[in-house]
């Protein structure tokens, strides 16, 4: 692989490090260090000194004793800015402000003052200048402060429901996916400078587990040009690190909740100023572990196991050493609908009653990443490094083909379908990064090598699919037992039910990339500027290149702590790796199209082509609050989505001829105010979308005006708030999530009568379908008495009111654009109480927590027959106690 990244045309720069053998190795790139030596007004070093470095608005803090030649480093910094005293007996307090924005380390020099007999130190509290960055990019800060005390809806996807509360613009959805300020899953992760883009949601791949983040940064607007591919949502994550952490600590803990969940795992800690090891480990056992069709979860049981280390190693003052490795597995059933219960259904072989469905799957996910640094100067940092993450993903059908699959064919039709599917991303990395008085510079280059091998097959189980069909001029081609015709005659050998075998799909591509960047910030006064120009090289299926500018202005008013900031970004954005290659090659295979749709989409999936502008504005409130808000505008040629195949997990990536995307988006952030700390993030984004579809398989749309697609939500927002009036007194940790709903793309739901005779039963009950006839009575679908609109039916030919408590249908109002059916809106309230010191221990310590989520236990969906991603249900109201031993 190595020999391939030479091969390509990259700066003199880069063919040195491969020439000259460096090791590659991840890069460790989203975190700083601050040093610096405390003295006299003598010259002469301070011993024993503490130093303390803090930020309001995340809530980061650390604190460290200066050595005995009066050197002082704190590592693993997040870049931020933070307020730094240092104070000693018979001294006065010094304080400063230090901005951390570059991996080069920040060197600070200190110089206490005797103090006078009257005062030996001062009090310090943040400012309103504190409390603001001017910095050109939107985005939101998050530590562990706040992260172990926000209650969190998923336990197998908690990093997911971590970024949906925390940063404003991202939508929920199902099974850990979330949607970044109006597009589908495009988000990006960079876990210590190592670039994911794959997917995160639980159904594709496995997450990084959230024991192991130290702190986090999503950027949602003008993302800087070291980030490219999937920018709608930048997850910045620093991780855990043991070095300089001393003798070993950490934590033990399990838990026990609803639905029969159990967790337990440890966390420890331990290092030196040469070396470090941080180590996590947990498991999770669960009968909820994906969002169920059905409100309550059938057939929905699941484990979960990860392991993650990093481990850190200082060679020489110049040189050092970073690993993170991580193995998860997890294993779930396929959730059932009560028609997968196969209830009265008979085996159409062997006349033998049907069992149950019985779809599971497993994904294992492995990545090891090492990097190491080099400290060229006292300005100059060289970081190289390499990475390798690999997602295995099986599906299982059932162990009778027959039991599988009502729904999974486009008609209602059934069908039995297995997968293996691998995605190995490795790569190298390469940057340099130089701060010297206002330039802040960073130039590099990554390349990824991705191995795509999809194995997919599927044979229809339902006797009568092949008799629905009809030709070309509309008629039977399938009579008497005889095949007549096409598709017929291309069906017929995946018939099950008539001595048919699987289809047998293979498919293995391999996709280059290659990124070239450079950025400078520079800070001048009041003005900062974040230019940068990235080059980014797509070699896969298609091939695609494009010059990317980016630009960012922020200025800072200091006499209302106001900064003003605008940016433009040019975004090459490469399609979504899973399930391409059925996706792509698919559309142009008969058989599949016949069964899969699509059969107008012959082209594969190019890469999509994006210019976003954001314009924002940051004001603090003495040292009370904080409000940074934004608005987006974002233009895309080739737009992209995934389409479900029937009710399965299974998606195949799709892409429109254009989206327009736009939209507020405001956080508001309180910093601890006598216990209490609050933060509040509310968006409201458009997105619409163009036809026609352009790839993929599935829900096929050739023409038509533009539309609203399912994730597009008109408003939605998250307050929380914890508080602890005392340090050695419980806490109390509260959530409040409201969501307007997002569309319901199936067509068949833009009223009332196509809705009632296009859903089941078990349809109409979930959403609670209703009806008033003309007499004033109500009707609610049941499972034995589902609705029908007309005359001598239960609603009548001309019912007083018609719904659904779970839809908004939008009826006689209906339009595409304007006035989609949509999911209704919810109100959901989650809580945590506990106590992280029962005792009162001083060297060991035990903690105590109570989780409820859906406090109210409301009654709502995700999303309802989705052609985009299916149906799904809220989390009822679910208890959690975790009891936790500390060292």
């Amino acid at each position: 692989m190595l020999k391939r990244f030479c091969s390509f045309a990259l700066p003199a720069f880069f063919l040195s490090l491969c020439i000259g053998a460096i090791p590659a190795r991840a890069q460790l790139g989203n975190s700083g260090s601050i040093d610096g030596v405390v003295k006299d007004s003598t010259g002469g070093v301070i011993a024993g000194a503490k130093v303390e470095i803090s930020n309001p608005v995340t809530g980061f803090r650390r604190e460290t004793v200066t050595e005995s030649d009066g050197s002082f480093r704190f590592k693993n910094v997040p870049f931020n800015p933070y307020h730094m005293v240092v104070s000693l007996a018979g001294f006065t307090s010094y304080t400063q402000d230090v901005d951390v924005r570059s991996t080069v380390p920040t060197s600070v020099q200190v110089a206490l003052q005797v103090a006078s007999a009257a005062a030996t130190s001062i009090t310090v509290q943040a400012e309103g200048g504190d409390l603001i960055e001017k910095d050109p990019s939107f985005h939101t800060d998050v530590d562990t402060s706040l992260t172990d005390r926000l209650p969190l809806e998923s336990q197998s996807s908690s990093v997911s429901s971590l970024v949906t509360l925390v940063s404003p613009g991202v939508v929920a959805d199902s099974n850990g996916l979330f949607h970044g300020l109006g597009d589908h899953a495009e988000n990006s992760f960079s876990v210590d400078g190592q670039p994911i883009t794959d997917q995160q949601s639980k159904v594709f791949s496995n997450q990084i587990p959230l024991d192991s983040i130290q702190s986090l940064e999503a950027v949602s607007g003008g993302p800087p040009a070291e980030y490219g591919d999937k920018t709608s949502l930048v997850i910045k994550v620093t991780t855990k690190s043991g070095l300089g952490a001393g003798k070993a600590t950490g934590s033990i803990y399990s838990s026990y909740g609803s639905f029969g969940s159990v967790t337990a795992g440890f966390r420890v800690a331990m290092g030196n100023e040469k070396f470090g090891n941080f180590l996590a480990a947990n498991g999770l056992n669960t009968s909820r572990f994906l969002d169920p069709p059905e409100l309550h979860a059938i057939h929905d049981k699941g484990n979960e196991e990860n392991l993650f280390d990093r481990f850190d190693y200082v060679i020489t003052k110049a040189d050092s050493v970073h690993v993170n490795f991580q193995y998860t597995r997890s294993w779930f059933q396929t959730p059932n609908t009560i028609d997968n219960l196969n209830i009265g259904l008979t085996d159409p072989v062997t006349g033998a009653p049907l069992p149950a469905q019985d779809q599971r799957a497993q994904i294992s996910t492995f990545n090891i990443a090492p990097v190491w640094t080099r400290l060229i100067s006292a300005t100059t940092l060289l970081t190289v490094g390499a990475f390798v993450r690999r997602d295995h993903f099986n599906y299982y059908p059932s162990a009778n083909a027959f039991a599988d699959g009502t729904g999974v064919i486009p008609g209602g039709s059934s069908a039995t379908l297995n997968q293996d599917r691998k995605l190995t991303n490795a790569g190298l990395r390469a940057d340099v990064s130089y701060v010297k008085g206002a330039h802040n510079i960073k130039a590099g280059g990554v390349f990824q090598h991705t191995f795509l091998t999809e194995n997919f097959n599927f044979g229809i189980t339902d006797p009568n699919f092949l008799g629905s069909q009809v030709d070309a001029a509309g008629n039977a081609c399938f009579v008497g037992g005889v095949a007549l015709d096409s598709p017929c005659t291309d069906l017929l050998p995946l018939d099950l039910t008539r001595g048919g075998a699987l289809f047998p799909f293979h498919g293995h591509t391999d996709v280059k990339e290659v990124a070239l960047y450079a950025q400078d910030t520079i800070n001048e006064g009041n003005w900062a500027f974040n230019v940068g120009i990235r080059f980014d090289i797509y070699r896969g299926i298609v091939h695609d290149w494009q010059p990317e500018p980016r630009l960012g202005v922020a200025y800072n008013i200091k006499k209302t702590n106001t900064v003003l900031r605008v940016s433009y970004s040019r975004v090459l954005e490469t399609p979504f790796n899973e399930n391409l290659i059925l996706a792509s090659a698919g559309a142009s295979n008969s058989i599949i199209t016949d069964v899969i749709g699509g059969q107008s989409l012959q082209s594969p999936i190019r890469s999509g082509q994006r210019n976003q502008f954001n314009a924002g504005f940051q004001q603090a409130f003495g040292k009370y609050a904080v409000v940074d808000a934004d608005y987006l505008w974002k233009y895309t040629h080739n737009a992209y989505d995934f389409s479900t195949f029937g009710n399965t997990p299974i998606f195949f990536p799709i892409a429109w001829k254009n989206s327009k995307i736009d939209g507020p988006s405001v956080r508001v952030s309180m910093p601890n105010f006598h216990g209490l700390t609050a933060l509040a993030v509310l968006a409201h984004v458009r997105a619409r979308y163009f036809p026609p579809q352009v790839g993929g398989l599935g829900a096929t749309i050739t023409g038509g005006e533009v539309f609203r697609i399912d994730h597009d939500q008109a408003f939605n927002q998250t307050t929380h708030f914890q508080y602890q009036p005392y340090k050695n007194l419980p806490w109390i940790g509260f959530n409040w999530r409201y969501d307007s709903g997002l569309v319901a793309s199936n067509p068949n739901l833009d009223n009332f009568s196509d809705a009632s005779s296009f859903l089941d039963a078990d349809q109409q009950t979930a959403i609670g379908l209703f009806c008033v006839d003309a007499g004033g009575t109500m009707h609610t679908a049941s499972l034995t008495t589902p609705l029908a609109l007309g005359a001598g039916t239960i609603c009548g030919a001309n019912p007083v009111r018609t719904g659904a408590k779970l839809i908004n249908i939008a009826g006689a109002t209906f339009d595409v654009d304007h006035n989609p059916t949509r999911v209704k809106p919810r109100n959901l309230f989650d809580t945590s109480i506990g106590d992280d010191n029962l005792f009162r221990g001083d060297k060991y310590k035990w903690s105590l927590r109570f989780t409820v989520i859906n406090l109210t236990n409301k009654t709502a969906a995700y999303n309802f027959l989705s052609t985009f991603s299916g149906t799904h249900f809220v989390t009822p109201r679910a208890y959690t106690v975790e009891l936790g031993f500390h060292f």
